[in-house]
């Protein structure tokens, strides 16, 4: 049985290789980084929070929340300001730490992609079930149907020039997903080049 980071890190790579852009629910106000927030406001104490910024994103997650709680005390209108100033302060400074762009507060039920909803269902319930079928479906279609159009061009590949560049084209869209998958189980960079270091949930 593959172990649960192993299965993990090929969720990353099928979310990353979906047709659209996974949703980033981080962004969104029913999302684990405000669900922090919110803990650390009502606490009274930030350290709830600070786990989702990397170290340079520190200080300035510690001024945002003291501001946050001075306000929070005039009035339900100014608490909920404060509150909506804070979360977005610490989702910003978590995005940046991604090496993510910004775009602000994503409402509470926003999409949030399959893969990423699966595997925090396995963070709650301890288990991946469903997550590992999940992932072993959509990486076996994956695979099949590059695999079909690679051998359907291969079969036309000699007729002329521009079939044999649908080939190579099919042909280097199969072994990039494969490569990728790789990559994502071992942690390997691609030809040998650096992997780039991210701040990661987590």
């Amino acid at each position: 049985m593959k172990s649960a980071g192993t299965w993990a890190a090929v969720a990353a790579a099928v979310v990353l290789m979906a047709p659209v852009p996974a949703s980033a629910h981080c962004d969104a106000l029913d999302g684990p980084v405000v669900q922090d927030a919110r803990a650390a406001l009502e606490k009274g104490d930030v350290a709830p929070a600070l786990k989702w910024v990397p170290p340079a994103a520190e200080a300035e997650v510690r001024g945002a929340f003291r501001q946050a709680v001075a306000v929070r005390g005039l009035g339900r209108e100014a608490q909920s300001l404060a509150d909506r100033y804070f979360f977005e302060t610490l989702v910003r400074l978590h995005r940046a730490g991604e090496g993510e762009e910004y775009t602000g507060l994503k409402p509470a039920g926003s999409a949030v992609d399959p893969a990423v909803r699966a595997a925090d269902e396995a963070l709650q319930c301890e288990c991946m079930d469903a997550l590992r079928r999940l992932v072993a479906t959509k990486l076996e279609h994956g695979l099949a149907a590059r695999l079909d159009r690679v051998l359907a061009a291969r079969k036309r590949a000699g007729e002329s020039v521009e079939r044999g560049r649908e080939y190579v084209a099919a042909y280097t869209e199969f072994v990039h997903y494969a490569e990728r998958v790789h990559q994502a189980v071992t942690g390997s960079a691609p030809h040998g080049e650096a992997r780039e270091t991210r701040a990661v949930h987590p």
